[in-house]
Parts: C-alpha cells; structure tokens; sequence
C-alpha cells in the first residue's frame, strides 16, 4: 500500500515553566508537501495561554480528516456514475463524549454535505443517499476508526 507521513514539532518557549505545567502546548504540523499548520490542543481542554485558539486542535483535525475522504471519495464516485459536481460544503461537527469505557472519545461525526449538480444528470434523493453511502464504505479514515459517522446530505439547487 502506501506509508503516510506528518511530522510534530514543539520546544518549550523561554519563560514557561514545565515542572509547575505553565507552558504552552502549541506545536507544528509538518507535512511531506512542504505545509506546516499551527497545532494546539483546544481551550476547551487546555485553557489559554497554554493553548492557542487560532491553531488547528487534534479532534478538529481528526473531523475534517473524516470530512475530507467522505468528500474525495464522493467526487470520485459522482463522476463515475456520471454526475457534474458544481459544489460541496460540509458543516462537518465531531462530539467529543466518554466512551463504554469511561474514556473521552470522538463518539460520533456528524457529516452534512450539502452537493450542487450541474449539466443535464441530477441525481434523486435516493441516488444522492447511495453515492454518500458508497463514500463512507470506501473511506480509508472512516474504516480505520471506531466512532460513529453519520451523513446527512442536502442537494443545493
């Protein structure tokens, strides 16, 4: 198959003391294609200033990872079947919950991808429900987890 790579950075920022937990946890993403994105946990868990608000938290990233192999696998899946994406937001919303075990946990992700088609094939709400289904079942990030994914579409006219 293939190997997939992110690399982490982080170093403790002159003033902060990390024996009394009074440092900041913001870090880097480095990605293979050159792109770093700000890292952080989020102030829900990690209060600010040891948190950066503006940067990209693990259960957002985990969200839009879910969003964004649903989408590519939809995209590919239309066009077999001959359909012409215009459009696609999804409004994509990760529960952060306790599991079975007591555990916080992404539990479930809420997938709402609202599609617009354009050129003479319009898919029918059936067809619609049939392609996100067959994006789901093929979605490398969705089979790799355990949490719940539930989509619920909208066709945008």
């Amino acid at each position: 198959m293939s190997s997939h790579n992110a690399q982490l950075t982080w170093s403790l920022n002159a003033g902060d003391d990390f024996a009394t937990n009074r440092y900041s946890r913001a870090h880097q993403w480095n990605f293979d294609g050159g792109l770093t994105v700000p890292g952080s946990p989020s102030p829900a868990v990690v209060p600010t200033p040891w948190s950066d608000p503006a940067a990209v938290d693990p259960e957002e990233a985990f969200v839009a990872s879910v969003s964004s192999c649903h989408f590519l696998w939809f995209l590919h899946l239309a066009r077999v079947k001959g359909y012409v994406v215009e459009s696609y937001t999804d409004d994509a919303e990760g529960f952060l919950e306790k599991n079975a075990a007591g555990k916080p946990a992404i539990s479930r992700i809420e997938l709402r991808p609202a599609t617009k088609f354009v050129g003479e094939k319009q898919p029918t709400a059936e067809a619609l429900d049939a392609l996100h289904h067959a994006a789901h079942d093929a979605c490398f990030i969705a089979n790799s987890i355990t949490s719940e994914v539930n989509c619920t579409p909208t066709l945008v006219s």
